[in-house]
């Protein structure tokens, strides 16, 4: 089993990040940054310990504001969490590495390298949100677009963030625990990647401020640069996916400088992770070729 070091990083405004690093500091393997959910901690993925390993990467995460261990930091957006994975990196001496978020957490990968894009080396990507249009002009996907195929928890639930704080953890505080997952989300969860459902339960542990800081900052301005992102840029998608639809994958596919798509056919937002051809392992060995490749 991979060792997990847990961390505590004081940030130059006096926020604690607490962050998870497997292998040796030193180690020569390629870091992958996880960029977690909503609401989820930051631990990084069980299930991709073995893929990362036989790939010669290693896993570094932490808890975004307002979950875990971690300070929050009201108001913040999708950009700034660029600066705390900066000093996350500087703090550990990683002078270069990848990033993978699923979900809400493919924003805030997408942020780090367009950030820093001369450390950034790959961006793998699955199930993650696009921008949002909020008037004529904005660089994002169209609200109809935008909301068109997602399931009636996650509509009502971010369309209540463009109402303002106040409206979302108002909706929060009387929601119930549904959410938008197919069949075949439910039977992955069933398997190793039943696994997000422990981070999730612990992602809401401590209070809602985490998953509320997040949704704001979803249907926000990012604050973030796409076509500053040099990096090659794997985008997993469900086909099927009901909690964040495919609209957002095909549109960031056509935003970003570099991109590869891979739409998995008949799958979910979580079992599109499961998927043999085209899941999270499989876009685990795509950073490592990647890398590999420009390294050549």
């Amino acid at each position: 089993m991979t060792r997990v070091r847990e961390r505590d990083i004081t940030l130059i405004d006096g926020r604690t990040l607490h962050v998870y690093v497997t292998g040796r500091l030193r180690s020569r393997r390629l870091p992958i940054i996880w960029h977690h959910g909503t609401p989820n901690t930051g631990a990084p993925p069980e299930p991709l310990m073995r893929a990362a390993k036989k790939a010669g990467l290693r896993w570094v995460a932490f808890d975004r504001p307002g979950y875990g261990g971690s300070s929050r930091h009201e108001g913040r957006t999708v950009g700034s969490i660029a600066s705390d994975v900066e000093q996350l990196a500087d703090a550990l001496g990683l002078e270069r590495f990848a990033v993978f978020g699923h979900s809400g957490g493919g924003p805030h990968a997408l942020a780090c390298a367009a950030s820093m894009p001369g450390r950034v080396a790959a961006v793998a990507i699955s199930g993650g949100l696009a921008p949002l249009a909020l008037a004529d002009g904005d660089t994002g996907l169209a609200r109809e677009r935008w909301f068109d195929g997602m399931g009636p928890v996650g509509s009502a639930s971010l369309g209540t963030a463009l109402d303002g704080a106040d409206a979302k953890r108002a909706h929060e505080d009387a929601a119930d625990d549904g959410i938008d997952f197919t069949s075949r989300d439910w039977a992955a969860l069933a398997g190793k990647w039943g696994w997000l459902g422990t981070v999730a339960a612990a992602g809401v542990a401590t209070g809602l401020d985490g998953l509320v800081d997040d949704d704001l900052a979803y249907v926000a301005p990012w604050g973030v640069d796409l076509s500053r992102i040099t990096a090659p840029t794997l985008l997993a998608h469900g086909v099927n996916d009901r909690v964040v639809p495919i609209a957002h994958a095909r549109w960031l596919a056509a935003a970003l400088p570099n991109a590869t798509l891979w739409e998995v056919e008949g799958e979910g937002h979580i079992s599109a992770l499961a998927d043999d051809g085209h899941g999270a392992a499989a876009a685990v060995r795509w950073v490592a070729d990647t890398v590999e490749a420009d390294d050549a």
